[in-house]
């Protein structure tokens, strides 16, 4: 038996605003849409361009408040191939969160608050 990742989820508050956010930010491209029959949610598939996993982006249609992240200890990890361009765009947008800079790597916040880990290529 064999697994594979298909797609992580995250919900939103602001569906186009986190369009934007990962494409400006990572380049990630939406590929696909699903409309709730009832208009009560949009999934938003993204992905980049060269893997077959997926982020899916949540909206509800009656949520308003923004969601409890808790201690946020979970993230995504993107890799780069030109970690100095990607950390400079990043600093243009202001969304640099935290930098670790003895591992080498940061973490930006998208606008709902989740938080991506930028990685060096190996």
């Amino acid at each position: 038996m064999k697994f594979k990742f298909d797609h992580n989820n995250i919900n939103v508050l602001d569906l186009e605003k986190s369009i934007k956010f990962y494409s400006d930010a990572l380049g990630f491209k939406e590929e696909r849409r699903k409309h709730a029959d009832d208009d009560s949610f949009i999934l938003a598939f993204l992905k980049d361009e060269s893997s077959s996993h997926a982020l899916e982006l949540t909206w509800l249609r009656d949520r308003k408040e923004p969601y409890n992240l808790g201690d946020n200890e979970i993230h995504l990890a993107v890799r780069t191939d030109d970690f100095d361009a990607a950390y400079e765009l990043h600093k243009k947008m202001g969304c640099i969160c935290y930098e670790n800079h003895k591992m080498g790597v940061y973490f930006i916040k998208d606008p709902d608050g989740y938080w991506t880990e930028i990685l060096p290529m190996k």
